[in-house]
């Protein structure tokens, strides 16, 4: 037995084998639930349909574009119904232009900001509002999102995504309050640096993250699925009082004042 056994989730965010979102849906497989996915365009569907393929209970692969309401409407709407229902559903999108990273923080545009604000913060709102009618009528559900330690420390280069990451986890203490009612918990997973392709367009990074190994508490970096464990955790009945919570998965690295 499984714990997420007749669970369902909707993962969105999944870009390919390497990415955190990828490691969650297959620790979340691997203790039972069935996992929907959405992609953002033809080339990503066509990866993401491979890897749903290679699952025990492959769901619904679905297109998303999460500026786009109408698309917003059909992937939550899609995925309860070709899964039967939604328990989970699990936040892994972010977005800035290349010109925003790096640099000075000081030089962001309106444009860049909004865009980055939108994809990465706003998105979640716009999908936990959907998601809400189809996890009450369940008993309620669990809602989380990836968030990093930029979210409350200033990480130079990563600029107006700490920014985003910080209305992020704004946004999960709010909708912890209004979906509450609903038996809906809603948190975050603040991870550590992961070597995965989206984080190596960061400038810096495999400094940052060398840095972060040197620094944190056990002395290393970690893992994709250190990080899915958690998710399981989040999603499971084990964190039934566990909601508006940020977590961190980074070594401890998030305890060091130096």
């Amino acid at each position: 037995m499984g714990l997420l056994d007749g669970k369902t989730a909707l993962i969105v965010g999944v870009a390919n084998k390497r990415s955190i979102a990828w490691a969650i849906a297959k620790a979340l497989s691997d203790e039972g639930a069935r996992c929907a996915f959405t992609y953002q365009n033809e080339r990503v569907g066509a990866e993401v349909q491979k890897l749903a393929d290679t699952l025990p209970q492959p769901g619904p692969v679905l297109p998303l574009d999460v500026q786009d309401d109408a698309q917003l409407d059909a992937a939550v709407s899609g995925a309860a119904e070709g899964l039967g229902g939604l328990d989970i559903l699990v936040h892994a999108v972010a977005f800035a232009r290349a010109d925003d990273l790096g640099g000075r923080f000081v030089d962001t545009d309106r444009e860049g900001f909004e865009l980055a604000a939108d994809i990465s913060a706003y998105s979640l709102s716009a999908l936990a509002r959907r998601a809400e009618p189809h996890m009450a009528a369940r008993g309620g559900g669990s809602v989380m999102a990836l968030s990093y330690v930029a979210a409350e420390r200033a990480v130079p280069g990563y600029n107006v995504m700490g920014v985003a990451k910080s209305t992020l986890e704004s946004i999960v203490r709010y909708l912890a309050w209004d979906l509450g009612e609903s038996g809906i918990r809603v948190n975050a997973i603040s991870a550590g640096p992961v070597r995965t392709l989206a984080a190596r367009s960061i400038p810096g990074f495999l400094d940052m993250a060398d840095k972060a190994a040197e620094r944190s508490p056990l002395r290393r970096s970690i893992t994709q699925e250190e990080v899915a464990g958690s998710a399981v955790f989040l999603a499971s009945d084990l964190s039934t009082g566990v909601t508006g919570h940020t977590l961190y998965v980074d070594a401890g690295f998030h305890a060091m004042g130096l």
